[in-house]
């Protein structure tokens, strides 16, 4: 009874009601005036297609209250969006501006919906944003996140009056045939985590530039007094420890500034053909005085077959190596093994460099923290309290640069393996040196 009285107060219904008011007055009146055979023939068939058109009405008005339901409960959604949404047809012309689009345009929905928006408009007062996140090349700075022809097409526009950051995903709106009716803008506001990730950065940049003038100057008035006949053993030990401790940060200054330029897209990689094996050797070279002072053995594991050349920054790279060898000889037992191995991995275009020790392990709680800024596992820092958790950052943000991954394989109290893996392919480099910002 209750959905009886609903359907009575539909306005799609209203057509319906005023049809079967006119047919049952047609039955009225043909009861009335031609009381025979046929007429009781007639009101049946005038019943039966009264009963059938309820029925057809019935069902397209219930189809479209739930579709005008579902529409509502969609631009609800869409208007309390954060993100700005911009529905336009292929001449531009918008038909959806949701509020978030209006706060951030400073432009009124009312103003912009229906009005086919052209190159022109950045000439109109307070359009000139609009007119070029629709048009992303009026932008002055605009980089792509997307490969051509991938959906959506993503990129990053950077604007100077006001000073702004948006991320625009643009894809076509499509009926069921694939057919394109519209297509959709989703525009985000990234000027305060940019603007928050450059001030740190400058901070760091600047900080540690200030920092290593001094420190420089510090550690070469310590190597000059520990070379001094004057000095007592004593003394000559105390100075040797300071300057050890001066090169240790140094070098911490060092790791500061070069992720700095890391986090801003400026670390400066020059990618040039090598061979892998002749490059370990090189590393292995250099941290080779370091493992026979700490009473550890480096071994090469070379392959048994030439491997072929990759486009590496033998320069960046060593950073990486180095990072990974160090941590290797640093966190290893007495006497302990270093393995180093470079390999083809099967069926993909890659070589995979690992280094293999038989220290202390990581805890399994510890190693999807373990390529975090500053992270240290409890174990490691109960053997070594000197440390910054840079390393393994530095590593992966080179190895990321030159478009490989890195990852750990660990056994608790009996080593680490610690591999990264480098394309074969050059297409697989990133075209472009990626930043912190490219994160967000």
């Amino acid at each position: 009874m209750d959905q009886i009285k609903r359907i009575f107060t539909w306005p799609e219904f209203q057509v319906t009601w005023i049809l079967a008011a006119l047919v049952l007055a047609a039955i009225a009146m043909t009861a009335a005036f031609v009381p025979s055979p046929i007429s009781w023939v007639s009101i049946a068939l005038l019943l039966i297609v009264l009963i059938l058109v309820f029925t057809s009405m019935y069902k397209s008005a219930s189809i479209d209250r739930d579709t005008n339901v579902e529409r509502n409960e969609l631009k609800s959604i869409l208007a309390s969006i954060n993100d700005a949404l911009i529905v336009y047809e292929r001449d531009f012309k918008v038909i959806f501006f949701n509020p978030a689009a209006e706060r951030m345009f400073k432009l009124q929905a009312k103003n912009v919906l229906g009005h086919a928006i052209s190159p022109r408009d950045i000439e109109r007062e307070g359009w000139r944003v609009l007119t070029q996140v629709m048009f992303p090349s009026l932008a002055p700075r605009v980089i792509s996140r997307s490969k051509e022809g991938d959906l959506p097409q993503i990129v990053d526009a950077s604007f100077t009056d006001p000073p702004l950051e948006f991320r625009i995903a643009t894809a076509p709106v499509a009926d069921e045939n694939g057919n394109t009716l519209a297509f959709l803008k989703i525009i985000r506001d990234r000027t305060a985590q940019i603007t928050a990730i450059r001030s740190r950065s400058e901070f760091i940049t600047v900080a540690s530039h200030q920092l290593r003038g001094p420190v420089t100057d510090i550690n070469w008035a310590l190597q000059s007094l520990s070379s001094a006949n004057e000095l007592s053993d004593t003394n000559k030990l105390i100075v040797e420890n300071a300057a050890a401790a001066s090169n240790n940060l140094l070098r911490r200054i060092e790791d500061l500034l070069n992720i700095a330029k890391m986090e801003d897209g400026q670390f400066g990689y020059q990618f040039k053909e090598a061979s892998v094996e002749d490059f370990i050797s090189t590393v292995l070279t250099d941290v080779l005085p370091a493992a026979n002072k700490a009473g550890i053995k480096i071994f090469f594991d070379r392959p048994q077959e030439p491997l072929p050349h990759v486009m590496i920054d033998a320069k960046r790279l060593s950073l990486a190596l180095v990072n990974l060898l160090e941590n290797a000889i640093r966190y290893n037992i007495e006497n302990g093994e270093v393995f180093v191995k470079a390999d083809v991995m099967p069926g993909k275009p890659f070589l995979v460099v690992s280094v293999r020790d038989t220290g202390i392990g990581i805890p399994p709680e510890a190693r999807e923290k373990l390529f975090t800024k500053f992270y240290r596992a409890d174990n490691a820092l109960k053997l070594q309290t000197e440390g910054s958790g840079l390393g393994l950052y530095i590593a992966k943000s080179i190895v990321a640069a030159h478009g490989g991954q890195i990852w750990v394989d660990s056994e608790f109290n009996r080593g680490t393996t610690v591999s990264f893996a480098l394309p074969t392919d050059p297409e697989l480099i990133p075209k472009r040196e990626m930043g912190i910002e490219d994160l967000f």
